[in-house]
């Protein structure tokens, strides 16, 4: 039996598999034990209710899907009340992404966070792309990123993971600076810019009319990018951006992952973590392969 463990941050997941935030929630206990998972993330918080951006949202591409959803949320206190006493019920890493429009917002939750139990770590998103003055505000600055996670890193001692965007000029900038500021792990990538437009009527698909695009259509994007941040930074990359099965997800993990989350093919196939889970076991049987060999292994 092919041993998966790996360590992220501080903690050890029972496998390098988990999803990504905002594609997966709750519901999916009704379909399987979420303790199987490496770790879950969780939808998006913020210090308020967020009732998010005006519908339509989403909108399927060719290949992949557009979304403007704009971090809609219950905020930080619904989020404590209702939402992580559930999570809280499995055996797995537990993982709270959370933004906010200053520091002092993110300072702010992550310290609310920090007196309930059983969290494991911190996903920083400075890359939401549908939301004015929050998200990829951030995220696109160095100067901002290292300032952020600096500060972050004094009122925390649990995993910090940083989110990452790849609509920047340099992400291996970006990277570096969240590591130098104190983050533990980085994932990438978040959703690049898409637009569809409804020939009939003329009008964007979205209200928002540029939103985030994510699925099978960026996974070139995302392991190019994970492959170039692999080679500037020490601390473990989380893979995301349109991983379907596991040759998708052997990709990014040969490409520098250390891990990998799934998105969009959550709502396509419920159970495709547990099917990567399962591949991946295989793959490094047949292979006599360990698997901590075949991260960043690419030739």
């Amino acid at each position: 039996m092919a041993d998966l463990r790996i360590k992220i941050g501080k903690m050890l997941w029972k496998n390098p598999v988990t999803v990504a935030s905002g594609t997966f929630g709750l519901e999916f206990a009704e379909l399987f034990d979420l303790s199987k998972l490496g770790a879950i993330v969780t939808k998006t918080i913020t210090l308020l209710p967020k009732p998010g951006n005006e519908p339509p949202r989403l909108a399927e591409t060719e290949a992949g899907l557009l979304n403007s959803i704009g971090l809609q949320n219950p905020g930080l206190e619904n989020f404590i009340k209702n939402d992580l006493p559930e999570y809280q019920k499995f055996d797995t890493n537990i993982i709270v992404s959370i933004s906010g429009s200053s520091i002092t917002e993110f300072s702010k939750v992550i310290k609310n966070l920090d007196k309930q139990p059983n969290i494991d770590g911190y996903e920083i998103n400075i890359s939401c792309p549908n939301v004015e003055n929050e998200g990829i505000a951030f995220g696109i600055d160095k100067g901002i990123v290292y300032n952020l996670i600096s500060h972050l890193r004094k009122i925390t001692e649990r995993t910090i993971i940083v989110k990452l965007t790849p609509n920047v000029t340099s992400i291996e900038e970006i990277a570096k600076a969240a590591e130098k500021g104190g983050a533990d792990v980085l994932s990438l990538i978040n959703t690049v810019y898409g637009m569809a437009i409804d020939i009939e009527t003329r009008k964007s698909k979205t209200k928002n009319v540029i939103a985030g695009y994510s699925g099978i259509g960026i996974k070139p994007i995302a392991i190019q990018n994970v492959f170039r941040v692999a080679k500037v930074v020490k601390i473990p990359i989380i893979g995301m951006g349109g991983i379907r099965n596991i040759s998708d997800a052997l990709e990014f993990i040969i490409a520098g992952s250390s891990a990998i989350a799934v998105g969009t093919q959550n709502f396509v196939n419920p159970f495709a973590t547990l099917d990567i889970i399962q591949g991946l076991e295989k793959y490094l049987n047949e292979q006599k392969i360990h698997y901590h060999d075949l991260i960043g292994s690419v030739r």
